[in-house]
């Protein structure tokens, strides 16, 4: 996919370390990352076992401190872009659990990098009472800082992501060109099956490499 989605991946994995476990009450979007990154950070550099690749440790973590401050349904509509409209209900319900389970499996490759990095709050945008950017930055002794800014909705469960600007690149953005050359020769059933055939491969491959 070439460096800077490489980059961007390896970028976007590390906010598992930005969300924790649901609040009891909403809170502002920055408090919830600011006030949850130091424990999920204890978690990874604790276990050895997520460092070096425990790939059920490292899905159950996100499963249970990353998706549910997820909107996977507005990301894969931004992924898909124009086409989403064309998708029967049925469809759109496969296009977001594949994406989901895509995501799920990337965050998990990438708990092993995380060593030494920080991560800061640097500021929070409102628009209106339902919307907000929280920036923050990624700091490695010896790297160029990597800004990350998350783009959040309210809802009536809590705040929750709907794309992730590493560097000034939109996450959901980055895969529309894919999808939409993916649709225009295959149709969406064509998408919904490459994103299968790659998450079946991916758990085939985490299974050999566990044995």
């Amino acid at each position: 996919m070439g460096h800077q989605v490489k980059k961007l991946i390896w970028a976007i994995g590390l906010f598992i370390c930005t969300v924790g476990t649901a609040c009891a009450e909403i809170v502002a979007p920055d408090k919830l990352i600011e006030s949850t990154v130091n424990e999920v950070i204890a978690v990874i550099k604790a276990d050895k076992s997520i460092q070096e690749g425990d790939q059920q440790k490292t899905l159950a973590l996100v499963d249970e401190k990353v998706l549910p401050h997820f909107d996977f349904e507005r990301m894969t509509q931004l992924a898909v872009g124009k086409y989403w409209r064309r998708a029967t209900p049925a469809q759109k319900q496969a296009l977001a659990n594949e994406f989901r389970n895509m995501l799920v499996r990337t965050y998990a490759k990438v708990f092993s990098v995380y060593r030494d990095q920080v991560i800061e709050v640097k500021s929070l945008k409102m628009f209106g009472d339902d919307e907000s950017t929280v920036q923050t930055v990624i700091s490695k002794p010896g790297t160029p800082d990597i800004p990350v800014n998350y783009e959040l909705k309210k809802k009536p469960n809590g705040w929750k992501v709907f794309d992730i600007y590493i560097e000034g690149v939109s996450m959901v953005i980055s895969y529309r060109g894919t999808f939409s050359s993916q649709i225009e020769e295959n149709g969406i059933e064509g998408l919904i099956k490459l994103l299968s055939d790659k998450n079946t491969a991916s758990i085939t491959s985490s299974g050999k490499a566990e044995k």
